[in-house]
């Protein structure tokens, strides 16, 4: 079982840091290789680079969760998720055929609930009053 593990090339786990403007502020990510892999993947899927995509998920999650916390983890779980969802052919192994066509609820049917959780929208800051 081990031997599918570690005889992955060793400059697939090394990690990589890249500077990313996000809205015009310029941020590091530091990332293994294999994740700026599939990232590049995503990315190309939906004719975007990877600095466009890393945008667009960073804003989707702010909308999503108000905060983006550990972003660097995010993204290596998006990349992971993107694999096993591949893998469980709940995404089409096409590359043609971009992220953005699909249908996210279908996707994410009957997902395992430690996969999964509530999609809330950030809470709504109420006015003071006097």
């Amino acid at each position: 079982m081990c031997e599918v593990f570690v005889s992955a090339n060793p400059e697939s786990y090394e990690s990589r840091t890249r500077s990313v403007r996000l809205h015009g502020v310029i941020t590091s990510v530091r990332l293994e290789n294999l994740h700026w892999e599939v990232l590049e993947d995503i990315a190309a899927r939906d004719g975007m680079s990877v600095v466009q995509l890393i945008e667009k998920l960073h804003d989707e999650l702010v909308q999503a969760r108000g905060a983006v916390g550990n972003f660097a983890s995010f993204l290596r779980v998006s990349a992971l998720r993107y694999m096993a969802l591949l893998a469980q052919q709940r995404i089409p192994t096409d590359v043609a055929i971009p992220l953005r066509t699909l249908d996210a609820k279908a996707v994410l049917r009957d997902l395992p609930t430690r996969w999964a959780s509530q999609r809330t929208a950030p809470a709504e800051v109420q006015p003071s009053t006097p």
